[in-house]
């Protein structure tokens, strides 16, 4: 089944409107890293409490990415991206009215449900839309706008959380899903234009594929342990600054900049050597990426003054956005473009179930330790080491696009 590859300029616009789609998603996720410390004050949370608030997003993010690849390949990634906006802004939005720990769980929960469609999607778009050697480099481009928000929401949060408060705060955020909703539906094309997705694989086929290929479970163990280290630490990052190291919102604010900075340049730098290394060779670079990681965990956390926290934390984010622009490689390159939606969903389910149980499991961590990190520094440790081996066991080779495809005719 051959490909339609989009024109140029159509193309361009497509990752000019992922771009900005992913850039609030992340800013939606990332203000209640920071909102949290308001939020707890206000509601009395326990550091468990305040881990399962953390989490509950990532709970209905997880259980939402393999049915949101599945909507994708089977009824149009449009149709998709457009529902997912409009859901996770609506319950942004009503994250301001919540006013106990159970409300807002549940509020978290269908906001992570909604933004869930929306990486496997635009992954799907990604598939369909660009040739083979140039998706890492669209992929990287709409993640490089969550660098972006990672540098920017400590800044806003800092002036915002203390003028208008978090409640005003989440309305604002989740009106501009209306603008960005209004964008996809004018701007992106038909589903039909885009790739006959109505008429691929059935969800039994497309899964029976999936579930039967080593590359995929590898994947999702890769996704699992990565992401834990990730969303550790971007969850419990400001926390951590303001109980232990002792700064406040601003100070936190600005000093974020420095990493954020780097990952948006380590993305769009990362997302072209990976288009032009073979998957094998980023596979082993991967594989010590991780591994270094895991020492660079343990100096940042043991570091004895902030400028030597700061530095190793940005090697930190220079080594996890690698690994993290490299996974996402091996289903754009590696699986047919008609299920590349459901690949991607099933492989980013293990991310986010990664997402859904850390924050909670460091809260409970330093509720148990009597504040103390360091639990949750040794869980940081481990899972980079495990990525490692889940790494080393992806096998790209014979896993090319027209193989699976033959698969999938058969």
């Amino acid at each position: 089944m051959s490909e339609k590859i989009l024109e140029k300029k159509v193309r361009k616009t497509l990752i000019v409107l992922l771009f900005f789609g992913w850039a609030l998603g992340n800013l939606d996720r990332y203000l209640m890293n920071y909102a949290v410390v308001h939020i707890g004050k206000d509601l009395s949370l326990s550091a468990t409490e305040t881990g399962l608030i953390l989490s509950s997003f990532f709970l209905g993010y997880a259980l939402m990415q393999l049915p949101g690849g599945l909507l994708a390949d089977k009824f149009g990634a449009k149709r998709v991206l457009l529902m997912a906006v409009i859901v996770w802004s609506i319950f942004t939005g009503l994250t301001a009215v919540a006013w106990t720990l159970s409300v807002m769980v549940v509020i978290r929960f269908l906001f992570g449900i909604g933004e869930g469609g929306f990486q496997p999607s635009a992954s799907k778009i990604i598939s369909t839309s660009f040739p083979v050697n140039e998706r890492s480099k669209a992929m990287s481009i709409m993640l490089t706008s969550g660098g972006i928000m990672a540098m920017l929401v400590p800044i806003i949060a800092a002036v915002l959380l203390v003028t208008i408060g978090w409640r005003a705060f989440f309305v604002i955020a989740g009106s501009l899903g209306v603008i960005i909703a209004f964008l996809y539906w004018k701007y992106v094309p038909k589903d039909e234009v885009l790739k006959e997705s109505v008429k691929g694989p059935q969800v039994k086929a497309i899964l029976g594929i999936l579930f039967k290929k080593p590359l995929m479970w590898s994947l999702v163990v890769s996704y699992f342990t990565i992401y834990a280290v990730n969303w550790g630490l971007n969850s419990w990052m400001p926390k951590y600054l303001s109980d232990v190291r002792g700064l406040d919102l601003v100070s936190i604010g600005w000093l974020q900049m420095i990493p954020g900075a780097i990952q948006i340049i380590a993305m769009l730098l990362f997302g072209y050597l990976i288009d032009k290394l073979d998957l094998k060779v980023n596979k082993f670079i991967g594989a010590l990426c991780a591994l270094v990681l895991a020492g660079f965990l343990f100096l940042m956390f043991n570091a004895q003054s902030i400028t030597l926290f700061i530095t190793y934390q940005s090697i930190v984010t220079l080594l996890l956005t690698f690994v993290m622009l490299l996974l996402p490689s091996f289903v754009l390159k590696r699986i047919p473009s008609d299920y590349a939606g459901t690949a991607m969903g099933m492989a980013n389910t293990g991310g986010q179930l990664a997402g859904f149980v850390t924050p909670t499991l460091i809260g409970f961590m330093v509720d148990s330790f009597n504040g103390s990190y360091n639990a949750a520094m040794w869980l940081l440790v481990v899972m980079s080491i495990i990525c490692v081996g889940a790494i080393i066991t992806i096998s790209p080779k014979g896993q090319g696009n027209k193989e699976a495809e033959h698969e999938y005719i058969a």
